[in-house]
């Protein structure tokens, strides 16, 4: 395998006088730039801020230009970088600063002046570096950057020493359910999956991926960041993905054609976006949450391209599965892509469906506990070697949702399994209920979500389903009612008393639901009663 940093100068080296990266702020630089700019700040950052031996260095940037410049520079300089997740609260930050023995944040004055964080380490500011910059920095990283051979260039700054096994950076899961854990993600992990996203989306040079996921996310890391970087494509970058009209006149400007999103985001696209302004699009994959067939309808009747919905973890670098579009299916409409599913498992990868109890493997059609195996499976956690030995066994990543294989190889997500709860020894998914009473509130999917599901401890059953949710037009006994007139068991259906109105449900900066703020929202509310 080409490691992904020698791949990223031959692809800069390629693109020299082409563009290659872009962003908001009206930044556009070719490979040529892109490589040149990396260089100097490599150069900077080893004579002013970091020590030889200091391995992790922390990132805290929007997506954009700079972010990128910023994540090579280290790259090439043989350090772990690590985005840091500037959504989190700062005791949360700093937990995750301490696990991965960060001594320097590299981040910007303008952007710690509208993020709400405090670093409990020293931060570098890039805008500090403009006059640091002599003469030297310049004429040496022009001639690498355009005059050297690619192989020259890797020779010098000693990648060949770099194994595929090595780590290339700490992600942090999203915390949905408990402390994040680092995820060590190595160059043949992602290196994997930018070549099954090559071959499965079959990207072209003519391809423009639109960058607004975050570097913190595992997939704004490795699709948007590092697939964009190794690949004959360009990147744009936008700091928010729920700024809809920026990213919409972004689109339009530089005729994006991919788009990497959740269902959460897409519903504000839908909102705030012209046609015009998306109809460049031809590619459109929503990840980190169900992705209802309503939602695809109104997109695909405003802006001409129907999303499909794909699959992956932050522990699988992080893709597993994904529909392929008609537009880019070699072997024709409807052949790879089945709507309702997450997909096929891309090249190189496995999975398979396995009792959630006695972990014996199950058939098709039948609901299990989904497991992964491939190139995608991540190093480990860092510094947990007995939380990795939980979840992979043999090679095996055990994903933690539940789920079933049909026999087209599609996989089909049911639910999570700390989405269920055990009420009178039945398994009760929140999901299906929450569906349900989503679907009661009018039936549009496209539209933002009005109400969730979570548990409390319950001292008679165990657990007690309690719904959240913003203003709504129903009474929680006429949605218990409709529940029950649409077929649901008894143990499905919560208590008229079990229903709270909030002001709005709790959001990730990644899109997803916040079942960990959901959660302690519910006990909040719940807990006296528990």
């Amino acid at each position: 395998m080409t490691l992904l940093r020698q791949q990223l100068i031959r692809q800069c080296k390629h693109r020299r006088f082409r563009a290659k990266v872009a962003d908001s702020t009206g930044a556009d630089l070719t490979g040529g730039q892109l490589l040149m700019r990396t260089l100097v700040l490599r150069r900077l950052l080893r004579r002013h801020v970091l020590d030889p031996d200091e391995k992790v260095v922390g990132l805290l940037l929007p997506p954009s230009v700079g972010a990128v410049v910023a994540n090579v520079a280290l790259t090439l300089d043989r350090r772990i970088g690590v985005n840091l997740n500037y959504t989190v609260r700062s005791p949360v930050m700093a937990q995750c600063i301490e696990l991965a023995g960060i001594q320097h944040v590299i981040t910007s004055r303008r952007f710690m002046e509208k993020v709400d964080c405090a670093l409990p380490v020293d931060a570098v500011y890039l805008e500090d570096f403009a006059d640091q910059v002599t003469w030297s920095d310049k004429i040496a990283s022009v001639v690498a950057a355009y005059c050297f051979p690619a192989w020259l260039v890797a020779w010098s700054l000693s990648l060949r020493t770099v194994e595929p096994d090595d780590v290339l950076t700490i992600i942090f899961t999203s915390g949905t359910t408990g402390v994040p854990k680092g995820v060590m993600v190595t160059y043949a992990n992602i290196g994997a999956n930018a070549a099954a996203i090559a071959q499965v989306v079959r990207l072209a040079p003519h391809d423009v991926v639109l960058g607004i996921l975050p570097f913190f996310h595992s997939f704004g890391f490795t699709v948007t960041l590092w697939t964009v970087l190794t690949l004959d494509v360009k990147g744009v970058y936008h700091f928010s993905p729920l700024d809809a009209r920026q990213v919409g006149k972004l689109c339009q400007q530089h005729h994006g054609t991919f788009l990497l999103s959740t269902p959460t985001f897409l519903r504000t696209f839908l909102r705030r976006c012209t046609p015009e302004q998306l109809s460049s699009l031809e590619v459109v994959v929503a990840g980190a949450e169900r992705l209802p067939a309503e939602l695809c309808d109104a997109f695909e009747r405003k802006f001409g391209v129907r999303p499909v919905e794909g699959y992956g973890t932050t522990e699988l670098s992080p893709l597993v599965s994904v529909n392929v579009p008609p537009s880019r299916s070699p072997a024709g409409p409807g052949v790879g892509m089945k709507e309702g599913t997450v997909g096929r498992p891309v090249p190189d990868v496995l999975a398979k469906i396995v009792d959630r109890e006695t972990g014996e493997p199950l058939g098709v059609g039948e609901s299990g506990m989904l497991l992964v195996r491939g190139p995608n499976v991540m190093k480990g956690y860092w510094h947990q070697p007995e939380k990795t030995a939980d979840v992979v066994r043999g090679g095996w990543y055990a994903t933690g949702d539940v789920a079933l294989l049909d026999a087209d190889g599609f996989i089909t997500i049911t639910g999570r399994e700390s989405r269920f709860s055990k009420i009178g020894g039945e398994m009760v998914p929140h999901i299906q209920v929450e569906e349900a009473l989503n679907r009661m509130l009018g039936g549009d999917l496209a539209e933002e979500l009005k109400i969730a599901v979570t548990a409390v401890p319950h001292a008679k059953k165990g657990e007690r389903l309690v719904v959240l949710h913003t203003a709504i037009d129903k009474t929680p006994r006429e949605l218990c009612d409709a529940l029950a007139c649409e077929g649901l068991p008894k143990l499905y259906i919560p208590s008229p008393d079990s229903f709270h109105q909030v002001e709005a449900l709790p959001v990730l900066g990644t899109g997803k639901l916040d079942l960990k703020g959901l959660k302690q929202m519910a006990m909040d509310v719940f807990a006296l009663e528990c």
